[in-house]
């Protein structure tokens, strides 16, 4: 055997041993390192083995907060790839001979940064800053209600809309009367008639605050408006049963692709847009996601029929059409070529979930009075 077979033989021999050790090494623990965004930013992943004998990872942004964001992970071979869906973020980067480094990018925008983390344990690793102070939540069996609640009419020209929990304070911006009863009965306004047409017409922004110490929960926060509705507006109304064009909401075929949240599962949700098609959806259910496509995306009310429990963190994006967002869809259309797919391509394609057509007796509020609100 010739001197250049033996070395070929020990070069072959070298790089399977590497590719053993790579494929051999334990990646759970501690990694972190500097992002360069405009500014410094301290990344630090804690990765460790799931239930199920995979592995999961919670990132931390040291330096804008340190709360911490679950994702997935994926090893191959000396490749990883994490995953943050409730922040629309991908980490790729490539583990080192020793296991000790991982050089990579991560992208959120457009363009990737690079990002290289190093495996550290004791004192190397950075300290994640303690989250601040919360409130307490409210007592499980409290009846709260607005102590003090300001209703001004929006702006002319105020663009988009919100609705907002801060602690103890509640606010909507651009809300109208039917946007308020959608939220505080869980109803799309297809599911409001009767009233008069200043129900979807006028618009108000509502400062309030409750008159029970702590965070409300959902069905609280919900109640509170449910009598804001009374107090202010003098609304009444009774229960029918109608026919209506619906969406359910059903896991595809190769089931759901969600990531459940590290948020406090005692916690609210939180559920915006980064623009029309770009949904970002941290600590919420099944209920809360059915509730804000069909209160803000879609033009017929959302059935959730997935069975799922628990609370998840995604972000996913679509190209909207005319039908979606009360017609404004349509001007997020773009003709590139990575532009998002449709919304039902995306939601079967990023969260393993399918919305459905179908025409089922739901619930409707027939109004029987309501006025414009009182003076604050």
């Amino acid at each position: 055997m010739n001197r250049l077979m033996l070395r070929t033989i020990a070069l072959a021999a070298l790089s399977l041993s590497l590719l053993v050790a790579q494929l051999g090494n334990d990646i759970t623990g501690t990694w972190q390192g500097t992002l360069q965004a405009g500014k410094e930013l301290r990344v630090v992943f804690k990765i460790s083995k799931g239930d199920d004998g995979g592995l999961k990872a919670v990132m931390h942004s040291i330096d804008q907060g340190g709360q911490g964001i679950a994702g997935t992970i994926a090893l191959q071979g000396s490749t990883v790839k994490i995953s943050i869906p409730g922040i629309g973020g991908t980490y790729e980067g490539k583990l080192d001979a020793d296991g000790a480094v991982i050089a990579g990018t991560w992208s959120q925008r457009p363009k990737p940064l690079p990002l290289n983390l190093k495996h550290v344990t004791g004192d190397a690793a950075w300290e994640i800053p303690k989250p601040p102070p919360q409130l307490k939540p409210m007592a499980a069996d409290a009846n709260p209600s607005f102590e003090v609640a300001t209703i001004k009419p929006t702006k002319p020209g105020t663009q988009g809309k919100g609705l907002v929990i801060r602690g103890h304070q509640f606010s909507t911006v651009n809300f109208s009367l039917n946007d308020l009863i959608s939220f505080a009965y869980g109803v799309h306004i297809r599911q409001v008639t009767g009233g008069p047409s200043w129900l979807e017409s006028d618009f108000y922004d509502i400062s309030a605050e409750p008159d029970v110490e702590g965070t409300p929960n959902r069905k609280q926060l919900e109640g509170m408006v449910q009598k804001l509705l009374v107090d202010r507006f003098k609304l009444t109304f009774h229960h029918d049963k109608k026919e209506l064009t619906v969406f359910t909401l059903v896991v595809a075929k190769n089931g759901s692709k969600l990531t459940p949240s590290a948020g406090d599962p005692k916690g609210l949700p939180g559920l915006f847009f980064r623009g029309l098609g770009n949904m970002v959806v941290n600590n919420a259910n099944m209920s809360d996601f059915t509730g804000l496509m069909q209160a803000a995306v879609l033009d017929r009310p959302v059935v959730d029929q997935t069975e799922l429990k628990g609370r998840f963190d995604f972000t996913f994006k679509w190209t909207p059409d005319e039908s979606q967002f009360g017609g404004r869809g349509g001007s997020a259309k773009s003709d590139a070529a990575d532009a998002p797919p449709d919304l039902f391509t995306a939601i079967q394609e990023q969260l393993g979930l399918q919305l459905k057509s179908a025409k089922i007796p739901v619930d409707v509020l027939v109004i029987d009075r309501v006025e414009k609100p009182t003076e604050n």
